[in-house]
């Protein structure tokens, strides 16, 4: 395995400055990273984006903003109503942690997203990836920001590696630092940047190598492309789990303003243990309130904003 590159002033030119110009050729025009998108949209759209590809975000996005453009929107509306609007972008429980932001910052900072990530970090919802994100896109600062795509870009390039650990390592974090331009809005556009790069050409299943500014450097191209012999996640199954069950509860309740009786819900789901487990989560999650008659609506009162974490 070919050893990481950690020199700084070796690392930026062949690594840095090259993604740097590739970026400025080949970026995507996403509409949170126009110089119009204010912090509060970057901060939905880094939300939405966990876990879900760009081109179901992008309609979503739109519309949310176009009803909530500001915390202090969505704080005046229900919970419910984010849940709804939240469609089938998938794991809803970030819908509530947007609303639950929304009501702490405008409980705490007059409705306004504050600047630094020890501030982020304290709000629902938010964890670090996020927090360094919006630090970092939303307002120009310079920070370490490590989503799978970038971790990708790195293990590969300076790692030699196919795929990076399962979880963030010291080690990465270190890696990426050197990285990191001194400029905070160099920096910022740097982790944008490999952000893309990892997106776009260093993808998981199929790199485009051709196509990749750090080719001719990159250690796991001169190693011979290894293969990860590490342990990796299993693939997620869908037919037939909780989640999908889940999913299909809640799309009937979107569909409806007023409390759904249990009957509809089992038109859609057999009624039985998994039935009655995954309506227990919801509601204990916050998803679904029970109401009388045995039946189930969305939340409309407002829920205890809690510290949370970025996972779904």
């Amino acid at each position: 395995m070919a050893a990481p590159l950690l020199d700084p002033a070796l690392v930026n030119g062949l690594v840095t400055g090259p993604v740097l110009r590739w970026y400025a050729e080949h970026a995507r025009d996403l509409p949170w990273r126009d110089p119009t998108a204010t912090p509060w949209g970057v901060l939905v759209s880094e939300v939405m984006l966990q876990q879900t590809p760009v081109a179901r975000v992008l309609p979503v996005w739109r519309d949310w903003l176009q009803r909530w453009p500001t915390p202090l929107a969505l704080a005046a509306d229900s919970p419910g109503e984010a849940v709804r609007a939240w469609g089938r972008l998938g794991y809803p429980r970030r819908a509530l942690r947007l609303h639950q932001t929304a009501c702490a910052l405008v409980d705490r900072h007059g409705g306004e997203l504050p600047s630094t990530r020890e501030e982020l970090l304290a709000l629902p919802g938010i964890g670090d990836y996020t927090a360094a994100a919006v630090a970092s896109f939303a307002f120009g600062q310079r920070h370490v920001v490590l989503d799978t795509n970038v971790r990708r870009v790195l293990a590969r390039c300076l790692g030699g590696q196919q795929l990076p650990p399962l979880a963030i390592t010291r080690a990465e974090r270190e890696r990426a630092a050197v990285l990191l331009p001194d400029d905070p809005e160099e920096a910022a556009t740097w982790a944008v940047a490999a952000m893309e790069l990892g997106a776009l050409v260093c993808t998981a299943a199929t790199p485009r190598c051709g196509a990749c500014p750090v080719s001719a450097t990159c250690s796991w191209r001169r190693a011979g492309f290894p293969t990860y012999d590490r342990p990796v996640r299993p693939p997620q199954q869908y037919a037939g789990t909780d989640r999908q069950c889940r999913g299909r509860l809640l799309g009937v309740l979107r569909e409806d303003t007023g409390p759904v009786h249990r009957s509809r819900l089992e038109a859609v789901w057999q009624s039985g243990a998994q039935l009655d487990r995954c309506l227990e989560g919801l509601v204990s999650d916050g998803l679904v309130v029970a109401v009388a008659g045995d039946s189930y609506a969305l939340p409309g009162g407002l829920p205890d904003a809690a510290r949370g974490t970025d996972e779904p």
